[in-house]
């Protein structure tokens, strides 16, 4: 597992989408992208991750997806 507890739900949302490491990756870089790391993110920071997420994740699984797993990461809050 890594970061906080919004990282693990966000985690658990895109794993069985693009699996575990390119989860784990996009929530890294996508928190970089807003200053901060998977230890630091926070329920507000769940809107800009979500829209980070639907840009960089439709290349591995098409727009459609991507922008569904964006609507279930802004539900977790």
């Amino acid at each position: 597992m890594m970061g906080n507890d919004v990282a693990h739900k966000i985690e658990g949302v895109l794993s069985p989408l693009v699996g575990q490491v390119l989860a784990r990756a996009a929530i890294d870089l996508e928190a970089k992208r807003i200053g901060k790391d998977s230890d630091t993110i926070t329920y507000g920071d769940i809107n800009a991750l979500s829209d980070h997420l639907t840009r960089h994740l439709s290349p591995f699984v098409g727009a459609q997806i991507a922008e569904a797993a964006a609507r279930q990461v802004r539900g977790i809050c």
